[in-house]
């Protein structure tokens, strides 16, 4: 007969717990939780970290920025106060170089007005001259010329003059009553020794009339005095 095989006894084995840990105390952190305060510590030191520099840059960038936008301002402040300045201080040396220009000019018009107006003056005076020398001429060589005067003056009377009577220079009367005596009698010429050479007044019962030279050459030299002397502006200090 054969043998049977021989089975193994398996044997139960005793299972030995491990040792517990030994409890730690309440007040002594764990690993975790030191972790944590580490991880925190390190976030708040980051956050202050990144604050500051934050703040730092900012700072920084302000004042660069402030710095350039107060160079460019007071920049153009500058150049506008400068312009102003430069500008008024040319103003007051062109005035000052002006100046005695204006004054050469004023005081060289103020003697060609002078000089014109001593022009005028005196060719008035010539004028004035030449034709009281040419009436005396005229009269001494035609006399009667003084009864177209007495004629023009009764002519513009109104009504009839009735008793006429007119006085002239005694040279005057006698060499018209050599000349045209009917008109002695005709207008009642007669002498008179106040009246100058030329001179000659009409006496009607209406009016007494100056129809001399002197009289007549005056009135055309007023005329052209106005026009060729008119007023001068009085000048303002």
């Amino acid at each position: 007969m054969e043998k049977q095989p021989r089975q193994a006894v398996i044997r139960p084995r005793r299972y030995q717990f491990p040792p517990l840990r030994p409890a730690q105390p309440e007040h002594a952190p764990t690993d975790a939780g030191q972790q944590g305060i580490t991880t925190q510590q390190q976030l708040s030191r980051g956050y202050n970290d990144g604050m500051n520099q934050g703040f730092a840059r900012g700072l920084e960038e302000g004042q660069q920025e402030g710095y350039q936008e107060g160079v460019r301002l007071g920049f153009e402040e500058g150049m506008r106060k400068g312009l102003a300045e430069g500008k008024r201080l040319a103003r007051q040396q062109f005035d000052d170089t002006l100046s005695p220009l204006d004054n050469a000019h004023q005081a060289v018009n103020r003697f060609l007005a002078g000089f014109e107006q001593q022009r005028r003056t005196e060719l008035l005076q010539l004028v004035e001259k030449v034709t009281r020398q040419v009436i005396r001429c005229e009269l001494a060589l035609q006399p009667t010329q003084l009864l177209a005067l007495v004629e023009e003056a009764l002519s513009g009377l109104a009504g009839p003059p009735g008793q006429i009577r007119v006085q002239m220079n005694p040279e005057e009367f006698t060499r018209i009553q050599d000349t045209l005596p009917e008109k002695v009698l005709e207008w009642g010429l007669c002498a008179e020794a106040t009246l100058a050479a030329g001179e000659c007044r009409v006496i009607t019962e209406q009016a007494e009339i100056d129809i001399g030279c002197a009289h007549r050459l005056d009135h055309c030299m007023d005329t052209l005095k106005s026009t060729l002397l008119p007023e001068q502006p009085h000048e303002t200090e």
